[in-house]
């Protein structure tokens, strides 16, 4: 049987890109899909309600089964009326595929706060807001005896991090995210929810142009950075097969890593007495020499 065979799922920004990938794997996995995309161009401009009901009229199309919804994900109202369209719809939750999202790229020392603001907004509360309107359902659920498994997938991304030269909002709304992770696995393992992350490394309408040229793939190279090559780890994740919470994995081609947050480093002591101030340069370098190295961030080379 399907990994996702009847389960409900919710995936953000699943029109085009990673969340149109994710959809079409999650249905072919058996899965019943709400396809939430506000139809916006890379900059969050522009929306329109086609692509949704592009991609939903494809599944329904091919034997499965999926309906549109077109909510602004960072709207407190607009996030839990698409929880209460999945439930109203097939009764059930099951899981929740957070995507959706568009850059505003630009060096912080130029930034503007509207750049700011509205990338940390789609991001970050487009992340919580639909996970905390799922957690009611699944918590009331609980509440009533029933065995909830649940799944939420979130996204970070590389930039986030390690950070990224020229998309300071996003690389700091991405590294929230991986740690908002951490906490709802924290706090919502005990209502039968995991909750784990993706960093991928794809082919999109946001990194458009970075990889391979329309040439190479004419010519049937491998596209390793296609966003297909991402979805069976999100669907494995989305899915009752997935085992572990509150863990974050870069994925690309054909391989995956899991990724390691912040650890406590080497301790360097006084003892017990106060810190002086011409002590600190020797103890914060101990500290950094027996501690890994950061890695590079991208673009800084």
């Amino acid at each position: 049987m399907s990994v996702c065979e009847g389960k409900v799922i919710i995936v953000t920004g699943a029109a085009r890109g990673l969340g149109r990938a994710h959809a079409l794997s999650l249905a072919r996995q058996g899965a019943r899909v709400v396809i939430n995309d506000l139809g916006v161009e890379r900059d969050g401009t522009a929306a329109t309600s086609e692509p949704a009901q592009s991609l939903v009229d494809e599944i329904n199309d091919t034997g499965g089964e999926a309906i549109a919804n077109n909510a602004d994900v960072a709207d407190w109202n607009e996030a839990k009326a698409m929880i209460d369209q999945a439930v109203e719809t097939w009764g059930v939750l099951d899981g929740l595929v957070c995507n959706a999202g568009f850059l505003r790229d630009r060096m912080l020392a130029s930034m503007s706060e509207e750049e700011w603001d509205t990338v940390v907004r789609v991001h970050l509360k487009g992340h919580f807001a639909p996970a905390r309107h799922a957690i009611t359902h699944w918590r009331e659920r609980t509440k009533k005896g029933e065995d909830v498994v649940a799944r939420i997938v979130n996204t970070s991304s590389g930039a986030g991090l390690m950070g990224s030269i020229g998309q300071g909002n996003y690389a700091a709304a991405k590294a929230a995210i991986a740690q908002l992770t951490i906490q709802q696995a924290s706090e919502w393992g005990r209502y039968g929810v995991l909750v784990n992350a993706i960093a991928p490394d794809a082919r999109t309408r946001m990194t458009e142009g970075i990889f391979y040229s329309s040439e190479d793939l004419q010519k049937g190279q491998f596209d390793e950075k296609a966003p297909e090559n991402v979805s069976p780890l999100v669907t494995w994740l989305a899915s009752p097969e997935c085992d572990v919470t509150g863990r974050t994995f870069e994925a690309t081609g054909g391989q995956l890593n899991v990724c390691d947050g912040w650890q406590h480093g080497p301790i360097q002591s006084v003892g017990q007495r106060p810190m002086r101030i011409n002590e600190v340069r020797d103890l914060v370098h101990a500290s950094i020499d027996g501690a890994p190295s950061p890695e590079a961030v991208y673009g800084s080379q």
